[in-house]
């Protein structure tokens, strides 16, 4: 699970943070800077959870949805 708040490089892109969620057991290698919103559609297709932030979202709640049930996953494995 990772922010990509500082590695979004745009002016004009429509977030302000990205949060990423892999929930699968294998490691998925992502791109960064973030330069296109079409990078949210790519990742996605490699199976992971892109979650973005909005400048009236709350990062912190959101960060911790995310997380929780990442590890609702982990400990039912």
């Amino acid at each position: 699970m990772v922010s990509l708040g500082g590695y979004i490089v745009e002016w004009d892109f429509p977030y302000r943070n990205i949060i990423v969620v892999n929930k699968t057991s294998e490691p998925i290698k992502i791109e960064i800077p973030v330069f296109h919103e079409d990078w949210i559609l790519k990742h996605k297709n490699l199976g992971l959870d892109v979650i973005p932030v909005g400048k009236n979202d709350n990062f912190l709640s959101m960060w911790k949805k995310a997380h929780a049930e990442l590890d609702k996953i982990k400990a039912e494995k």
